[in-house]
């Protein structure tokens, strides 16, 4: 049997191998990008069903994002919604036959995780700029400093965490029942495994919010009023 964190090479670049996990993940990339722009190039007022199916993913992550941030999600919109329309793609793209998931692969967690820890520091420093942003370390006061900034690396690495386990371990498990007792014993926990896909990638959404919240709650500059009444 082969090891889970097997990551089979399918070509090499020059020096640079490409990975099934990687050309997976650029199938998906690529056909996220070209199906976002033929469905979105002729928007009329009169929605047609695939307009409205549109319109209904678009607000409903706007709503999540107002839940959870309690901001305008505007700002927000684009990364967060992309974040959990990729990994809801790639959990879900093991229904193609004999493409395994690309979130099933340590290097594509990792990836995605460090987007966070990246998407925290931009919209944190954009909220109260690099002193404000940095000055949140010290809350509640400076001695937090090293505590809170391995803080921030520990949340990011239970993101990477979290998605691969529950991913890999899906895919490992059905393809162990799936060797051992034929084509149609699986079926149930295929589908099991298709829930858990579409939770992990809510999940992995709603706790970037959070994360990026927190930065940017931080770091907000306090407003005429509040430095007055100071």
């Amino acid at each position: 049997m082969t090891s889970p964190l097997a990551n089979p090479v399918l070509l090499h670049l020059g020096p640079v191998p490409i990975t099934s996990g990687v050309a997976v993940t650029w199938g998906i990339m690529l056909v996220l990008a070209l199906g976002s722009f033929l469905l979105t190039r002729r928007l009329t007022l009169r929605p047609s069903a695939t307009q409205a199916a549109l319109e209904l993913i678009v607000t409903t992550v706007d709503s999540q994002i107002v839940d959870t941030m309690r901001v305008p999600p505007a700002p927000y919109r684009a990364f967060i919604g992309t974040l959990f329309v990729f990994i809801f793609a790639a959990n879900w793209s093991t229904l193609i036959p004999g493409v395994e998931p690309p979130t099933a692969h340590l290097e594509t967690d990792a990836a995605l995780a460090l987007l966070v820890f990246l998407a925290v520091i931009w919209f944190g420093i954009r909220a109260g700029g690099i002193r404000g942003y940095l000055s949140s370390f010290a809350t509640p006061n400076p001695v937090m400093i090293p505590l809170n900034f391995v803080e921030s690396l520990t949340r990011t690495f239970s993101l990477l965490v979290r998605l691969f386990g529950n991913v890999m371990s899906g895919v490992f498990v059905v393809g162990i029942v799936l060797s051992l007792a034929g084509l149609l014993v699986p079926i149930p926990l295929m589908a099991l495994d298709l829930l858990t896909g579409a939770v992990q990638a809510y999940i992995f959404a709603v706790l970037a919010m959070v994360f990026i919240a927190q930065a940017a709650g931080e770091t907000k500059p306090d407003t005429p009023s509040e430095r007055t009444s100071s």
